[in-house]
């Protein structure tokens, strides 16, 4: 079992050339986002984009639009046709798919929600999308029923899954999943052909081919939602600048423990906030780099 470390993080980091632009830095879609759950697809953007993603591109319902644009005024924005209920309407997949092919990664499931047409949009996005995919939160509840649609993917996907979550897709329970967590990411991961990112204590980093990773960073005062949400991002970002998805993940999370470690120090475990740990990605920059 590795360890994660610097050097793991520089292999995913990559310097910035001179000449460089928005279009050769990456570009990424997030699906993310419903009515009430407007901080997720916030959070996650803005870890995006401060780990120096070239484009962002956010796809919510319409009618959190106009929170999530007065919070991230860098991203591009997709305003989503919308249910009743204030979720993403299927009736916008073939869009969705089209925007996931002009991206260079997608991340998708941030606050997303759990129904009937959101079922659809990610089976959609996962048997269709070419592009390399973060799958997290309630796009992973959305496949709880049916994970085998895992080995349809037409592209590479990390899943960052808590215990719970991860209990769900294997019709088990959170206290038998952390009773072997290292097991049960590697089997996963194996079975599935997903880099899977077991979240928690000591998270666990799996890739299908048996790369293997424990995260030693971190504390408890990330325990609190909207942690998960920033991961996301970080590793949708590092993706989308053309990191390996086992990289990608296992350094995503590093640093999302770095920047854990580094609100801790300012804050204390109990006051700090996921959004004071993105505040602290350009520290985190600085001292790793």
């Amino acid at each position: 079992m590795k360890e994660t470390d610097r050097l793991l993080f520089n292999k995913a980091v990559f310097n910035r050339p001179d000449d460089s632009n928005k279009g050769t830095l990456g570009s990424l879609l997030c699906i993310c986002g419903s009515y009430g759950m407007a901080g997720a697809a916030i959070m996650a953007g803005k870890a995006a984009l401060r780990c120096g993603i070239g484009l962002l591109k956010i796809a919510v319902p319409k009618s959190i639009y106009p929170v999530c644009a007065t919070n991230i005024l860098e991203s591009v924005y997709y305003p989503l046709e919308e249910t009743s209920n204030g979720v993403i309407s299927s009736k916008n997949t073939d869009f969705l798919l089209e925007m996931c092919e002009k991206s260079s990664a997608v991340l998708i499931g941030c606050g997303l929600s759990v129904c009937d047409d959101t079922k659809n949009l990610v089976q959609s996005v996962i048997t269709n999308c070419e592009k390399p995919l973060v799958i997290d939160a309630d796009a992973l509840n959305c496949i709880c029923n049916k994970p085998e649609i895992l080995k349809n993917l037409k592209a590479p996907a990390i899943i960052t899954p808590h215990p719970g979550e991860m209990a769900r897709l294997l019709h088990s329970t959170p206290k038998t999943v952390n009773s072997n967590r290292e097991n049960t990411a590697i089997d996963f991961a194996k079975k599935f052909g997903v880099v899977t990112v077991l979240k928690g204590a000591g998270t666990i980093i799996a890739s299908p081919d048996g790369e293997v990773y424990i995260n030693h960073t971190g504390n408890s005062g990330m325990a609190t939602g909207g942690s998960g949400d920033v991961l996301s991002g970080i590793i949708g970002s590092l993706l989308a600048q053309g990191a390996s998805p086992i990289n990608a993940a296992a350094a995503g999370v590093f640093l999302h423990g770095t920047i854990g470690d580094l609100a801790a120090e300012k804050l204390g475990k109990i006051s700090m906030l996921p959004t004071d740990m993105i505040d602290m990605i350009p520290t985190a920059y600085l001292k790793l780099m």
